[in-house]
């Protein structure tokens, strides 16, 4: 597609969210505030559309993040503070200073590199904001949260030297945790549970799996297996809390072998 097809398909929607903040009830009351958990439920939509490899729904998602971000740029224009413009503007500037190996004189043949003059660059323009994990923002969710951080603390050099050296932490993690279980207090419990997570989470990074599409995997995996119980359960006539854990197993074992 050339540029002035995809720049007049932008204008299009802009324009027609100018109408509707005029024209229409709901679209004229919301707010910055009011929008914000739907922008949550539609990134999160967007984050199952790509697990899904959906690429169907992938671009429907897009679309509705993109309505979100010129919606909230239209609230901004509204209070004089800014404009579509200037979001697009300053995406522009700040790809532009954080690729000096791309527009600048800077050097940097692999992504660890791109990724290390990134954060350092981060780094400099939060000068108000002391610490590298400073722009970790405070209501990601807990996994992502848990991933960025370790990366974060990673472009200073603090890591393992050797991706295999991780499971050694992984299993002191799990010592910990079975520790605690046995004292049965609850707080260290879920202290050691968390740095156990947190320690996995790491492994993932060093591996470079994604965790939440990892586990959002291993979720569908279960249901589809589950329900795989639950249809047998019904084909059978008998009611799934009557049937006997060696036979849900069973079935258990069955599913995975039809899902292969």
């Amino acid at each position: 597609m050339n540029e002035e097809k995809k720049l007049a398909a932008l204008g299009r929607l802009l324009g027609i969210l100018d109408r509707l903040r005029v024209e229409c009830p709901w679209d004229r009351e919301q707010t910055l505030a009011s929008l914000r958990n739907c922008t949550i439920e539609e990134t999160f939509e967007l984050a199952d559309a790509i697990v899904d490899e959906d690429m169907t729904n992938i671009r429907k998602e897009l679309g509705d993040l993109l309505l979100h971000i010129c919606f909230y740029s239209k609230i901004g224009e509204e209070q004089g503070a800014f404009d579509f413009a200037d979001v697009a503007d300053g995406i522009c500037d700040k790809l532009i200073f954080r690729h000096p190996h791309v527009f600048g004189a800077v050097h940097a043949d692999t992504p660890d590199e791109v990724r290390q003059n990134w954060e350092a660059l981060k780094l400099t323009e939060r000068k108000a904001r002391k610490g590298v994990l400073a722009g970790v923002p405070r209501s990601l969710p807990s996994m992502v949260k848990a991933y960025r951080i370790g990366e974060k603390a990673a472009s200073t050099g603090f890591d393992w030297a050797e991706k295999e050296q991780v499971w050694d932490k992984v299993r002191e993690e799990v010592a910990e945790v079975e520790q605690e279980m046995r004292s049965g207090e609850r707080q260290r419990m879920e202290e050691e549970f968390g740095d156990l997570f947190f320690a996995l989470v790491n492994a993932c990074r060093k591996y470079g799996v994604d965790p939440e599409a990892a586990l959002e995997r291993s979720n569908k995996k279960f249901i589809a297996r589950f329900e795989h119980i639950e249809n047998r359960a019904e084909e059978q006539g008998t009611p799934l809390g009557e049937m006997t854990l060696e036979q849900m197993e069973n079935y258990w074992q069955e599913a995975k072998r039809l899902g292969k």
